[in-house]
């Protein structure tokens, strides 16, 4: 079965329509360990985020594209079981985080690309991350989770983020490369730096750094001289990040009332593998996503894992 879903993806993807121009696209992504695992719902448990991308019209000799991103996002944290009754079992606090962000990404002529944003939220029981977990266990049957009452106390979310991306590797046959990825978050929620690399591995030769799905930069114009084109490949993205703040765990500075808090572990090591491909109009992903612990006090310190579901719908 899983071979004639590869095959099939392949397939479909080498005959989707290309070599159009679309400017504007609408993403959702969905990040859930249900999607790794029926009976795993802890640490890190669901992610919603929903995106509107669009290209600037300004012209700039250095830039081979602006594109402009307004997002709405929503993470969700939970204990080692989100149904634990006694909140001294509560090996990290429940914490929910709802935030609108704004990012500008400048792709460059030469390969690449430097993103900045900024996010502004709020932390605790205004996330409404209670409220969706509770929607989520009835549709799947679970039991109903206990223990939101201990979570992260209501406080003003504020944070920056930066991210620059350069193609290091790139084969003559175009079937693989490797871009150095750097980030860096500063704000009331994180505060970290991270390093790392994201490779391609292509069914079809590879696209551009400035013309792909893997970094959501193959939005286009009259202006630009690419085109919309197919892809499929595979991709892994191993990270290195240190941080020095997780209000998810600390609670915020804004807000010191919260019942449970936990202490971090700052050395983080993240790796992200999965499959991009295109299909008319849409893009679709899924990607298998692994962290070591992020606190000292986790009943599971052997990591954690979860999955992302990636759809795009592209506009003119």
């Amino acid at each position: 079965m899983k071979c004639f879903i590869f095959i099939l993806v392949v397939f479909v993807s080498a005959y989707t329509i290309a070599q159009e121009k679309f400017s504007k696209e609408i993403s959702l992504i969905t990040d859930n360990d249900l999607y790794v695992s029926a009976i795993r719902d802890r640490y890190y448990t669901s992610g919603v985020f929903l995106t509107y991308r669009y290209l600037s019209n300004k012209k700039n000799e250095s830039l081979e594209k602006r594109i402009f991103e307004w997002q709405v996002g929503q993470e969700m944290y939970t204990p080692f079981k989100a149904t634990v009754d006694n909140v001294n079992n509560h090996d990290r606090p429940f914490a929910g985080y709802l935030y609108g962000g704004f990012k500008i990404k400048s792709v460059y002529k030469n390969n690449q690309i430097l993103t900045t944003s900024a996010q502004i939220g709020v932390l605790g029981s205004n996330s409404y991350a209670q409220e969706l977990q509770e929607f989520i266990h009835d549709i799947y049957g679970f039991k109903k989770a206990i223990g939101w009452e201990y979570q992260i106390k209501n406080a003003f979310a504020l944070n920056f983020n930066a991210e620059y991306l350069k193609t290091i590797i790139q084969t003559n046959t175009n079937n693989l490369d490797v871009a150095w990825v750097n980030e860096l978050n500063a704000g009331t929620v994180y505060t970290n730096i991270a390093t790392g690399f994201y490779s391609r591995i292509g069914l079809k030769p590879l696209q551009n750094l400035t013309n792909s799905i893997a970094f959501n930069t193959n939005l286009n114009n009259q202006q630009t001289t690419t085109y919309r084109e197919v892809e499929s490949f595979f991709f892994v993205k191993p990270m290195l990040r240190y941080a020095l703040y997780d209000a998810t765990l600390q609670g915020s500075f804004f807000n010191d009332e919260s019942p449970i808090t936990k202490s971090l572990m700052p050395l983080v090591f993240d790796i992200e593998l999965g499959l991009k491909f295109t299909v008319n109009r849409l893009n679709f992903g899924y990607s298998f996503n692994y962290n070591t612990s992020k606190s000292k006090d986790l009943r599971y310190n052997y990591g954690h894992r979860y999955g992302s579901v990636i759809i795009n719908y592209l506009l003119h």
